[in-house]
This record gives structure tokens, sequence and C-alpha cells, in this order.
């Protein structure tokens, strides 16, 4: 996790580019982000990371352990913290980062939790097909069917999909631009959508896939020209008998 940050999603909106096109985006809250801790190989951690803090908290509202670990390395009560290693920038306690450390054209991976839905059926769960609404079938609309077996091995498999709990998922989305970044306010606009709801917290991270200085490759089109194109030269005995 070279690059990071954490941050809070507000919403969705529309932007154009430089070309007129029109490109849907989200908004992030990407800022400031403090820096809390950092930890060193060489140190008693033995490991690099960065510890970064998100979103100012009052003191009495902490543990009183996490609030000794952040006055420890002279820093400020936040509500969110998390750490980022192999940080490819160098910071220091104390130190106070924005949505400056991404870029416009740089790709990132958004990880938020998804939505809660409550208790949800298979259809709407596991996108099931249900049952038919006519030739007879009734109570059989939405239902998943058998899950067991027969005399072997007479048991529900599993990992067996069936009506449940769906959603407040961790999730991961890949390989999304960032559009504009707007330094003042902190906020960062990128294309597509991020998991989770308006104002829920989400960590935006360097893109593993596509780090900073990423470019597509390059397709290389063959020249080759069919065999219909090109000119038949006629045959001297062709030409003779003419």
């Amino acid at each position: 996790m070279p690059l990071g940050l954490l941050g809070k999603k507000l919403g969705h909106t529309r932007v154009y580019d430089a070309t007129g096109a029109l490109i849907p985006v989200t908004v992030v809250l990407a800022g400031p982000n403090r820096v809390l801790q950092v930890k060193t190989q060489a140190g008693k951690d033995g490991y690099n990371s960065v510890q970064l803090g998100f979103d100012d908290q009052k003191e009495q509202r902490l543990s009183k352990a996490l609030l000794g670990h952040i006055k420890k390395h002279n820093g400020a009560a936040v509500k969110r913290i998390r750490e980022f290693r192999d940080f490819s920038k160098e910071v220091k306690p104390g130190e106070i980062i924005g949505a400056t450390l991404f870029a416009v054209g740089d790709f990132i991976d958004a990880i938020g939790t998804t939505k809660g839905r409550g208790f949800e059926g298979v259809v709407k769960r596991h996108r099931f097909a249900g049952g038919d609404s006519t030739h007879g079938a009734k109570g059989f609309h939405r239902r998943n069917g058998a899950i067991g077996q027969r005399l072997f091995p007479g048991t529900v498999m599993r990992g067996m999909k069936m009506p449940g709990h769906m959603g407040q998922d961790t999730r991961t989305t890949q390989n999304l631009e960032v559009i504009q970044v707007h330094e003042v306010d902190n906020l960062l606009l990128i294309k597509g959508s991020i998991p989770g709801a308006e104002g829920d917290y989400v960590v935006i991270r360097e893109s593993k896939k596509r780090p900073k200085g990423w470019k597509p490759p390059v397709v290389a089109v063959s020249k080759k020209k069919s065999a219909a194109a090109k000119p038949v030269a006629a045959k001297p005995e062709a030409a003779a008998k003419k």
C-alpha cells in the first residue's frame, strides 16, 4: 500500500472533461489526514508504515488507551485511524497531508463498507430467477427450491446460497481514475462509484494494478495489405495470345 488516505464519501455529481464529455464522479473528502506515527524497519516495530488519523474527535469520547497512544506521538484526537505499509512519501509525525497526495490522471483503489440491506431473499441477494408466475405455480415465485441431498451425503452443502443478511461487507473497487483534485477543500473527484453510503468512511489507496506513472499498453497494428488489394500482373503467355 504505497500511498493512501482516509476519507469520507460525500455524494455523486457529473463534470465535463477537456473534450466536453460528461463524466459521472464520486466526491470524496480526502483530508486533512494527520500523521500520528511513523514506523521503520530499523526500529522496534520491524516494518515500514505510516499511521494516519482522520476527522477530529473530542478527547472524552476516546478510550484512555487510544488517547494515550495518540498523545504519546503528540497527535490530536481523531475518529478514524488507519495504517499504510510501505508509504512511498516521507512524512513526519504531526504533519498534515491531503488530497494533493494524488494528481489528475492517477488511478486509485477505493475500500468501503457496502450499504446494509437487512434480511433479503435469494432473488435480491443472489440474483436467482425465481419460479414461474403461471402454469400452476403456487407459492414458488421467489423461492430457491430444494437445498438438500438424497441418501448421500444427506445434508445441506456448505456455502449453499440461501436467504440471509445482505450488505455491510468490506468491498474494494479497483482502477478508478482521479478526474479532479480540489486542494483548498481537500476534495477528490473520482470517476465511477465507491462502496458505501453518503457520509461513510472510505480508504483511498494507490492502485495496485495501475500505480503512478502507469500508461495503457500500446497495441501494435499490422499494416499488411490484403492479397485482393494488390495489383495482379498479367502473365506473358496470356499477353501473347491476345
